[in-house]
């Protein structure tokens, strides 16, 4: 079984951080360092916590001096690259927000080096105004990691961060930055700005197909972008005008010669196939997106639905497209499964146009 990633944080590193630091300041107290990291609860601490408790032994141990401090761990930071070491713009999170000037400076430094989208954020709380126009200046930036940052950090919804409660209700200051980066050269960039517009079209999804409406068709990439910025739009609320805005009209005459379970019980923990096609009538093709929606039971009579593309595809008139799914009914960490009835059900562009059931069964066998 894998590790788990907070597992980063071990022994070993903290023990090789420490000799950088100490390389950088020879008054580090590593030893010290380690003790506070390691004490109390730190097994129980899960990523985020573990990189809180990091950032507060770092403090601890560095001069107390928030500027010199800071200093320090620039000076070492070229060493310092990778995921593990998000505890840089934590640092500065935690002890910084009374240094605006001198904590953005850093954070646009560590940001190519780890990313500083979490850090930003308390920034962005406290003084809005003056960090969403520094976010503007880094939306032109020259290194496509901290132009990254100008989008990513003031998503609505950006998950494991602080929530952003007035770009929730009015994303208008995220616009402008939106705007910059629409056909950003990095693909990088275009996907946090996908995202973006992802999470605004969860509260305004008028605003996101209007500016769907007004950037689509001017840059392949930026067509590509917005696709993905409005699979929110497509998927779980089948929006009949962003479906046709990409070209997924309203299936008319589209026949199902195929939707059906490779069984109708499955033993917990097992798995199954659903087989499909689809028809299209003679004349003009049609462009389908096929997709399976199963419905989970869950626990008090209630369910929810989830959504699995099958394909994506243009077909000629009197063509066909199909094809086979395998169910997995495995518990994950995300996901338990409850024995009971399951439905499967066809969607086609937004519409569903077949359905069938299966059920889970608790020690039972297929059928």
């Amino acid at each position: 079984m894998a590790e788990p990633l907070k597992a980063i944080y071990n022994a070993t590193f903290i023990r090789e951080f420490g000799a950088k630091v100490r390389r950088g300041w020879s008054d580090f107290d590593s030893e010290r360092f380690a003790e506070l990291t390691f004490a109390d609860g730190w097994d129980e601490l899960e990523l985020k916590g573990r990189m809180r408790r990091i950032s507060l032994s770092l403090g601890a141990t560095l001069p107390q001096d928030y500027p010199r401090a800071l200093a320090i761990l620039e000076a070492i930071s070229p060493e310092c690259r990778g995921f593990p070491y998000l505890i840089f713009p934590d640092f500065v999170q935690v002890y910084g927000l009374g240094h605006w000037e001198r904590s953005i400076t850093a954070l646009e430094r560590f940001t190519p080096l780890s990313s500083a989208e979490f850090a930003i954020r308390p920034f962005i709380l406290k003084e809005p105004e003056r960090t969403m126009e520094q976010m503007l200046r880094w939306a032109e930036h020259p290194d496509e990691h901290v132009r990254r940052l100008a989008s990513e950090g003031c998503r609505p919804r950006l998950p494991w961060a602080d929530a952003l409660p007035a770009f929730k209700k009015d994303p208008a200051p995220i616009l402008p930055i939106l705007e910059l980066l629409k056909a950003d050269p990095s693909e990088y960039v275009r996907r946090s700005v996908a995202n973006n517009l992802n999470d605004i079209s969860k509260d305004h999804p008028d605003l996101v197909l209007d500016i769907a409406r007004r950037w689509s068709g001017k840059n392949l990439a930026t067509d590509a972008m917005l696709k993905h910025a409005c699979r929110t739009l497509i998927r779980a609320n089948a929006d009949p005008e962003a479906l046709s805005l990409f070209g997924l009209n309203a299936p008319s005459g589209i026949v199902v010669e195929r939707w059906e379970p490779s069984v109708r019980r499955v033993p917990a923990g097992g798995s199954m196939e659903v087989a499909y096609e689809v028809r299209v009538p003679v004349g003009d093709g049609a462009k389908l997106r096929l997709e399976l929606a199963v419905s989970y039971p869950r626990k008090g009579g209630r369910s929810y639905r989830k959504l699995f593309k099958l394909s994506e595809k243009s077909v000629e008139g009197g063509g066909s497209l199909a094809g086979k799914r395998k169910v997995d009914f495995r518990d994950l960490s995300t996901r338990k499964h409850e024995p009971g009835i399951h439905g499967l059900a066809l969607i086609v562009n937004g519409h569903e146009l077949a359905s069938a059931e299966v059920e889970l069964v608790e020690g039972g066998r297929e059928a």
